[in-house]
């Protein structure tokens, strides 16, 4: 079982150029729990990552792990604790996926020290949990999208993290395979205690796999609990602008949205609707 870490933000503004993304968050995030970031585009979902990774320098407040800001932490003592994920990672010319893979185990590198057994079998499980095993010897550059996502994630599994960032893992995966990676996501948290924290689309994915959910709109946290205290009608309607019902997923007890288009709504549901809009161009 991993040691739990506190990661937390504290009146944090975020943003590029003259546009704020993020403004006056105060979060924190639950050690040991997995954790799903949802809200529409350009919300400052994959901003919050970057900065809570010490990519991105706040324009006001501080991300803190274990009281302790990131952003003055050395690059190499915080890549030991947390790893990320990004949503769109570069791919350096011609490398292997052996090599990519392998450069997970870096920061647990010191100066002038060999590579260990214990560096092979951290990379070897990473490939086996992701069903990459067999592609080592392949560029990376040369793979689908959706074997390349798997690759970067057992990049990310192999840094063997208390603490894992995610942007939008299963991009790229077809439904099989976004179950797969989530399953594995929650056998890593299940079995090591890894705090996972992730930015996902898809709602019901969201509250199916966390723990707890983070709502943002407009740069704000609009809401924060269990999936069945945040997935709620007036949630989806606040954060998305649609209409919805939310009802219990058969499967895993936890909520369920279904997206009411103008198309696939009851007849109420329409005549609402219809009625709502005349009344707002009043």
């Amino acid at each position: 079982m991993t040691t739990s870490h506190t990661l937390a933000t504290e009146d944090l503004t975020l943003g590029y150029g003259d546009r704020a993304v993020i403004e006056g968050l105060d979060l924190t995030l639950a050690a040991g729990r997995i954790t799903v970031i949802v809200g529409a585009n350009a919300c400052g979902k994959s901003t919050l990552l970057r900065s809570m990774s010490r990519l991105l320098v706040p324009r006001t407040g501080r991300v803190v792990l274990d009281g302790k800001e990131v952003h003055r932490t050395p690059a190499k003592e915080l890549a030991r604790i947390l790893g990320l994920l990004p949503q769109s990672p570069v791919t350096p010319e011609g490398i292997t996926v052996l090599d990519l893979v392998g450069r997970g185990r870096h920061p647990h590198q010191r100066a002038f020290s060999r590579w260990t057994a214990q560096d092979d079998a951290a990379v070897a499980a990473a490939l086996e949990a992701t069903h990459t095993t067999e592609l080592v010897d392949r560029a990376v550059d040369e793979l689908s999208g959706g074997q390349r996502q798997r690759v970067w994630i057992a990049m990310a599994l192999a840094q063997q993290t208390d603490l894992l960032l995610l942007d939008e893992p299963t991009t790229f995966l077809d439904i099989s395979h976004q179950i797969e990676v989530l399953d594995l996501l929650t056998d890593l948290n299940r079995t090591r205690g890894t705090t996972i924290v992730m930015v996902l689309h898809d709602l019901n994915l969201a509250a199916r796999y966390a723990d707890r959910l983070v709502a943002l709109a407009a740069g704000r946290l609009h809401a924060a609990g269990t999936p069945e205290e945040v997935m709620t009608e007036d949630t989806v309607r606040a954060v998305y602008g649609m209409d919805s019902r939310v009802i219990e997923d058969p499967v895993s007890g936890k909520p369920l949205v279904l997206p009411m288009g103008r198309h696939h709504a009851t007849t109420g549901d329409t005549e609402a609707t219809l009625v709502s809009e005349s009344a707002g161009n009043r």
